[in-house]
């Protein structure tokens, strides 16, 4: 969100006064763990997200009412201490809007495991400032400390995770042998080798826990190498960068998708990953006695078993295809396939094609085709979310990650400060001030029967993105299109059957078509976990996405029903801040400080 930073000298409010006074009480409060003190200096319509520090778990609470119970029963089982402001990043007082202002600062703390970092909002109310949001976070365990900065190792020849190195062989020699792992057994098997799965598995080196990343494909990065030929990443540079290697200064601001594959590949390479590639999953089975799993895979050596401790499931937080079944299909004399299988339009120039449905593949699909000099018809049955890059994008990401901004781990802090019904609500008041400037294209768009939304509760793109990690379109180049008549809506109708020579729509229209591109989703990722690992562990699951009535995002980066098994997935930003809170709760386990429920 965008946000004005005010000088305190040209205000009536003495920013360092207000939050170090309101911070000495907090933190008097916090160390001797005075629930109600701590309730008093909180707004009653407050929140506190906690990621593991105090509870072990991804955490929020809404209200005074919920967060006394959470931090009675936290604070009872661990002492906090060490509670500082941290002045890297001084106090600010900021305007989201203007009927809202707060006071931001960071802060630092400890626990007896844990070292900590945290966020506090502070708002005015009734004559006194309190807190709106608190975050308290993990950021490294005590003894197990990411090996980092002053922890990194002296030679490249070091003991790695759970087995020593053999001295004698070289750097080269040490790594294909850690890779093969021949004599030993990998902690945690990662499924998918995008951005989630290389993310994840960076962080659970760092932690000394071995790590085997299974992909599918021939090479690291394939996952995006292999779409479609014009697909350019929505999201800006400052936003998109990988744990501990951010991009060079020269990227970029919106990354193409071959220039993101072949850096996913370097990132796996420099971050010293074990991955095995043209590797498919055969079978897998849990024990509940030993609390580990056997799995059967198949590489291009031969068959192999594998028993880790913790899998994770990376291969996308959208999930399997949604590929629907209309009849008429095989009548149909042209081709037909899921948007998921579109690389180039290329083939299809002087020929018809239909896009059905009007997202963001099916709008980029279109564009493509349309590029490719084919004629190009885009059924929308119901409405779409439309948004530009150009001044959405800004708004959405611009209050955190732009050029000159904080440092990237100072805002994710920030970001992570706002819990995701938050998000949601300021994604009304940035969906208006998106809609005010992109009026002109969206006044056409509507003038040739296209129709739009403003996402659920009028909360635009981010409400669609929790909630089905997609829904909506990030307009570069397809609406212009559209609204100048070059690409074809037929609008308010789904397919109900396929011809032979096109498709008819439920109103009864027909259109001509020699291709067919099914841009209708997919299904939810707990379906993957259906297709590979079976009914029993997918019922244990709870679906992927979603904001709950905890207020957390589906089973996303935290227990999801079945022991030892995690869903690890969404945009880059998400990744990288995420990964590491999922890495951190499967070291807890593995050297025994945290237990499941």
């Amino acid at each position: 969100m965008t946000e004005t930073v005010l000088q305190s000298e040209g205000s009536s409010v003495d920013v360092d006064e207000v939050f170090g006074d309101w911070f000495a009480r907090f933190t008097t409060a916090l160390e001797s763990s005075d629930i109600a003190a701590l309730s008093n200096l909180i707004a009653p319509d407050g929140w506190w997200r906690d990621l593991l520090a105090l509870t072990w778990n991804l955490t929020t609470r809404h209200g005074t009412d919920a967060i006394e119970p959470m931090l009675k029963e936290a604070l009872g089982n661990v002492l906090v201490t060490a509670v500082e402001i941290d002045r890297e990043i001084a106090p600010r007082l900021l305007q989201p809007s203007d009927d809202l202002t707060w006071i931001e600062g960071f802060f630092t703390f400890e626990t007896p495991i844990v070292t900590g970092r945290g966020v506090v909002r502070l708002v005015p109310g009734d004559g006194e400032w309190r807190a709106w949001t608190v975050l308290t976070a993990v950021d490294d365990l005590k003894g197990y400390e990411r090996a980092l900065g002053s922890r990194r190792p002296e030679h490249p020849s070091r003991d790695v995770g759970s087995h020593v190195e053999d001295t004698r062989k070289n750097w080269s020699e040490q790594r294909t042998a850690k890779v093969a792992f021949e004599s030993s057994q990998p902690d945690v098997v990662v499924i998918g080798a995008g951005q989630g799965g290389l993310a994840v598995a960076a962080n659970l080196g760092l932690l000394g826990v071995d790590t085997l990343v299974l992909e599918k494909n021939e090479r690291v990065g394939d996952s995006w190498r292999k779409r479609y030929r014009s697909l350019v990443l929505h999201d800006p540079v400052w936003a998109d960068h990988l744990p501990y290697l951010p991009f060079p200064a020269s990227w970029p601001i919106y990354t193409a998708k071959d220039k993101i594959a072949d850096w996913l590949e370097f990132y796996a390479s420099a971050m010293e990953l074990n991955v095995w590639t043209s590797t498919e999953l055969l079978s897998s089975t849990y024990d509940q006695a030993t609390s580990s799993w056997t799995i059967q895979v198949r590489t291009e050596q031969g068959e192999r078993e594998l028993r880790p401790k913790h899998v994770i499931l990376s291969t996308g937080a959208a999930g399997e295809p949604n590929i629907p079944e209309v009849a008429g299909a095989n009548d149909f004399q042209g081709e037909i396939y899921h948007s998921s299988r579109h690389q180039s339009g290329g083939a299809w120039n002087g020929r018809k094609a239909v896009v059905v449905g009007a997202c963001n593949s099916g709008h980029d699909i279109a564009q493509d085709l349309y590029e490719s000099g084919a004629e190009v018809t885009l059924i929308q049955r119901s409405s779409t979310y439309i948004m530009s890059q150009k001044y959405g994008i800004p708004i959405i990401f611009g209050g955190l990650y732009f050029e000159g901004g904080l440092p990237t781990h100072y805002a994710d802090l920030l970001s992570s400060a706002y819990p995701w019904p938050v998000v949601e609500d300021f994604g009304v008041g940035q969906t208006k001030a998106i809609a005010e400037l992109d009026k002109e294209l969206l006044d056409r768009l509507e003038a040739v029967g296209f129709k739009l939304n403003y996402g659920p509760n009028n909360g635009g793109l981010m409400p669609y993105a929790l909630r089905n990690g997609g829904g909506y379109y990030i307009n570069v180049g397809a609406s212009e299109l559209i609204a100048d008549g070059k690409i074809a809506v037929a609008q308010g109708s789904g397919v109900a059957k396929f011809t032979p020579t096109g498709i008819e729509l439920d109103d009864g229209r027909t259109i001509e078509a020699d291709l067919v591109v099914l841009a209708t989703g997919y299904s939810n990722m707990r379906e993957t976990a259906r297709r590979l690992f079976g009914d029993v562990v997918a019922d244990r699951c709870e679906p992927v996405l979603g904001v709950g009535e905890d207020h957390e995002l589906g089973a996303l980066w935290k227990e999801t029903g079945q022991p030892g098994f995690w869903f690890m997935g969404g945009p880059l930003a998400w990744v990288r801040i995420y990964s590491k809170y999922l890495a951190l709760q499967i070291k807890g386990e593995l050297v025994g400080l945290r237990h499941r429920d």
